[in-house]
């Protein structure tokens, strides 16, 4: 009982009964969740489990051992889900019924001070997902050039003032590194108006964390990866959270390549290994969203692996 009262503090599951229900569970089957978390998905896999039915979990951040279930049916990966065909093939699993991946960040990460996530709190500028390797969010505003700051800002945080804000980085450091995240609000913040200043450094923050974490290239290599791992009728279910993200997954399912580049065949059909199952995103209800605020731009896409 109270490890159940203590998993939505960790991170609460966003539109939890939707995706499990889309991934379709045969008792018997094998299924993946790439992104365990605080294990409220893999749980919910789980008790639709029966006799010979198999989960693998993967997650990178040691926090998230923490919340391992005790099921005879589960394993779990210490790992990237860029890794995923390779931890397949070392589990012995050949190809799997399902897999869900929700990109969301996990609550906890932004509620930890010291993980460096939200300019919510001061702390060191960490931002690893991995605390055992990589560069951090200070090694990168404090190596990158002007012109690559400029361009992750741009890329991955959409902001219109990116050169600006890459310019005022490099001076700044020139004075003195970055270590924490109020040192980097005090260089930063005069250039986003009162209004917009929460939006705005929300973005700066998110730009960073891509970054540290190389989430886009990962999320490409998963997704290739997924469609070599599912069975004929095999479904893939992501939840994403922001445009970048949201636009590789809808290619992926769309055309089988994250660029969304079409081939066809001589007739003009699209020759994709999926097949979208929503053409219309599912999102979170009304009541879903005040119940957790971070579930607002979640959109649920389904897709199956065609014969």
């Amino acid at each position: 009982m109270k490890e159940e009262q203590e998993q939505p503090v960790y991170h609460v599951p966003v539109l939890l009964k939707e995706s499990v229900d889309a991934m379709d569970i045969n008792p018997q089957g094998t299924y993946v969740d790439v992104t365990f978390g605080g294990g409220g998905h893999t749980r919910e896999i789980l008790s639709r489990l029966g006799d010979g039915g198999r989960l693998l979990s993967f997650d990178q951040d040691a926090d998230a051992e923490r919340n391992i279930p005790n099921d005879p049916h589960f394993t779990f990966v210490r790992s990237n889900f860029r890794y995923l065909q390779n931890f397949l093939r070392y589990h012995n699993v050949d190809k799997v019924d399902s897999i869900l991946a929700d990109l969301g960040v996990s609550s906890h990460h932004f509620d930890d001070s010291e993980r460096g996530f939200s300019f919510r709190f001061d702390g060191d500028l960490d931002m690893r997902m991995n605390k055992r390797s990589g560069k951090t969010a200070a090694d990168i505003l404090n190596t990158y050039d002007e012109e690559r700051l400029a361009d992750i800002f741009y890329l991955y945080g959409e902001l219109k003032n990116s050169r600006k804000l890459a310019s005022v980085i490099v001076k700044r450091r020139a004075v003195e590194p970055f270590k924490t995240i109020n040192d980097f609000l005090d260089a930063i913040k005069p250039l986003f108006g009162r209004e917009r200043e929460k939006k705005e450094l929300a973005k700066v923050f998110q730009a960073l964390r891509i970054e540290v974490n190389q989430e886009m290239e990962a999320l490409r290599e998963m997704l290739e990866a997924s469609i070599e791992a599912l069975k004929p009728g095999g479904k893939l279910v992501v939840i994403t959270y922001h445009s970048l993200e949201d636009r590789m997954v809808k290619n992926i399912m769309k055309t089988g390549n994250v660029e969304g580049k079409a081939e066809k065949d001589f007739f003009g059909n699209v020759q994709s290994p999926l097949k979208t199952i929503n053409n219309k995103v599912i999102v979170p209800d009304d009541d879903e969203i005040e119940r957790n605020p971070r579930s607002r731009s979640a959109k649920l896409r389904i897709a199956e692996r065609k014969d």
